[in-house]
């Protein structure tokens, strides 16, 4: 594979899993209850916004490349919960609590673990989950800092918009960095950022031009620069110096009396350019990706390296099989061209052991 076709490859962690993505296929490996490993792999569809080559130029397909992620990794997680809750994939055999006595299983049901509804009904819950994860994000990380900052300002006294747009960028920082930290001591979230690291991991055996298989991967860093949270520290570390120099009151040029319209107004103004300063911090990650192994370029995105370590966690051997599994699906499909089978390929995987 030519190496300029790495950057095409990536992933995300799901409950249980690894969703990985090539550029016409994506993949869902997950760990069943009863230990199997499902997979799923599935031709991207385009969208409308997809088939618009205008958004794919330099600094434009930024916005769209969040947008696509987002998308795939909504389906992704529907479908990994769903393995984890359909009676086909639990362990054959459950210990009563009340008793030593065996209860069996449930019948399984039908093979689509996608459940019943129609796939146009999945898709118009995939778009309202993304709208509402969109403004719930907004209110959290965009108004909420703001607000703090205005509120916090007019009590000292301070006027200045520009010196409240730092403090709400700042205010940005430590609730991003916050958030996620407190979400690293959720149980079941640690283990989904140890699928993470194992994403990671595969990604980089095969930029490493190394065998996928589990005694290369398992040497490799759980770190990776083209990661969505370097994105995230990109765009905040860019919305930082970007934003404190946007004047703070565009519309009266001065605060007013009511610092709800004025913090609304500012958060309106930072939408509108946010898909700017998401495109500029695309096109940053993807030369971070291209030129890894450069000194320089690894200096200047250390802090998005950095902050890796709370959103990822060193995988055991089980997890890594998982991730090298949905990469070997995505890498095969894209290499003939299309899906050996359009429903759930379970594997019976035996218990793995990382070589010493």
């Amino acid at each position: 594979m030519p190496r300029g076709e790495y950057l095409q490859y990536g992933g995300q962690a799901v409950v249980e899993g690894v969703m990985m993505r090539s550029p016409r296929f994506f993949s869902v490996a997950c760990r069943a209850p009863d230990g199997s490993i499902v997979l799923q792999v599935e031709a991207v569809q385009k969208t409308w916004i997809g088939r618009q080559k205008w958004l794919k130029l330099p600094f434009l397909r930024g916005s769209l490349a969040l947008l696509d992620s987002m998308a795939l990794g909504s389906r992704a997680l529907k479908f990994a919960s769903n393995i984890q809750l359909d009676p086909a994939y639990q362990p054959p055999e459950q210990v009563d609590p009340k008793g030593p006595a065996i209860v069996e299983a449930q019948e399984p049901t039908t093979t689509d673990v996608a459940g019943a509804p129609s796939k146009r009904i999945q898709e118009g819950a995939i778009v309202l989950t993304l709208i509402a994860s969109f403004f719930i994000g907004i209110a959290i990380f965009v108004y909420l800092p703001n607000l703090l900052a205005e509120s916090a300002s007019r009590a000292r006294g301070h006027t200045d918009g520009t010196y409240i747009n730092a403090v709400a960028g700042l205010f940005k920082m430590v609730i991003f960095f916050g958030y996620i930290g407190a979400l690293g001591q959720v149980k079941d979230i640690r283990e989904i950022f140890k699928y993470h690291g194992a994403e990671h991991k595969a990604i980089n055996t095969l930029e490493a031009d190394q065998p996928l298989d589990l005694g290369y991967c398992v040497r490799q860093t759980r770190l990776h620069p083209r990661c969505g949270t370097s994105f995230a520290i990109i765009v905040l570390i860019i919305g930082l110096v970007a934003f404190t120099f946007v004047p703070r009151y565009p519309v009266t040029g001065h605060q007013g009396k009511n610092i709800l319209l004025d913090v609304t107004v500012r958060v309106m103004l930072e939408i509108l350019i946010l898909p700017i300063i998401s495109g500029i911090s695309y096109e940053l990650l993807r030369i971070a990706g291209k030129f890894r192994n450069q000194s320089v370029v690894n200096f200047f995105f250390k802090p998005g390296i950095w902050s890796q370590y709370l959103t990822t966690r060193e995988p055991d051997a089980g997890q890594i099989e998982v991730a090298l599994t949905a990469l070997k699906a995505v890498i095969a499909a894209e290499e003939t061209g299309k899906v050996e089978s359009e429903e759930p390929v379970v594997i019976l995987a035996e218990p793995v052991v990382a070589p010493a």
